[in-house]
């Protein structure tokens, strides 16, 4: 009776010893796998790649940043309207020379448009110059002043007078040169491209003409395709895009 007491004694002793050995195993098991999986990361994260305008040994020109495929275009920048997106008319004549003249503070002041629209390509509407009201007086203002005088805040405080929105130069400018220079810039001002979407670029030139009315009601200038300004209550003309 004592012998096999004894004996199962020993064996569950051994038993013991076993669970313990194989909970160590699982334990340590556990561990190098949650250190392996913070340790190494295998995802897109790891692959090999360039930063922006890192040198590449690879490339013939040394640069890691690669220019499109010639002939292809970005999905939703195909921008096929020319006069919507551009401001120019069809075929235009890229030999077109812009006359020039300089006035007593510096300024380079156009005197001829070639190439450009003379009309919106999208329908004036009150909306339309409502909206261009609104960035007028985010992005124009400290500049070209509240009525287009030139008399913005910036200017008061040094900065070189803009040309006047009512000058017989400016007022007889087709519409497309408003829009040319608030792309691509002029003179001393920069393009605002980037910060003004081509709509809203045509909403500002609605609204420019609109403070070139309001000096002279009398005046008709052109601001969409009956050449009239729309009339207060006129709901004659669709939307704006």
């Amino acid at each position: 009776m004592s012998l096999n007491s004894g004996q199962w004694t020993v064996d569950s002793g051994r038993c013991r010893r076993g669970r313990k050995l194989r909970v160590a195993v699982l334990l340590l098991t556990a561990g190098c796998s949650l250190l392996a999986g913070c340790g190494v990361r295998f995802d897109m994260q790891d692959q090999p790649r360039y930063k922006t305008y890192k040198k590449s040994e690879f490339f013939a020109d040394k640069r890691g940043s690669r220019d499109r495929p010639v002939g292809t275009v970005a999905r939703g920048q195909l921008n096929s309207d020319k006069a919507f997106y551009t401001g120019k008319i069809d075929n235009p004549n890229p030999n077109a020379q812009v006359e020039t003249t300089t006035d007593a503070t510096g300024n380079t002041l156009v005197s001829s448009f070639p190439n450009d629209i003379d009309e919106f390509p999208i329908p004036v509407t009150q909306e339309l110059i409502d909206r261009g009201q609104e960035r007028y007086a985010i992005y124009c203002i400290v500049c070209h002043g509240p009525m287009g005088n030139g008399d913005g805040m910036v200017v008061r405080r040094g900065f070189p007078q803009p040309p006047n929105y009512h000058d017989d130069r400016l007022r007889n400018a087709p519409v497309g040169h408003y829009f040319d220079v608030m792309t691509n810039g002029w003179g001393k001002m920069s393009s605002y491209a980037f910060q003004v979407q081509p709509a809203d670029r045509w909403a500002i030139a609605a609204y420019i003409r609109a403070l070139q009315v309001g000096q002279d009601p009398d005046e008709t200038i052109r601001m969409n395709s009956t050449g009239t300004l729309p009339q207060s209550g006129d709901t004659t003309h669709g939307g704006t895009r």
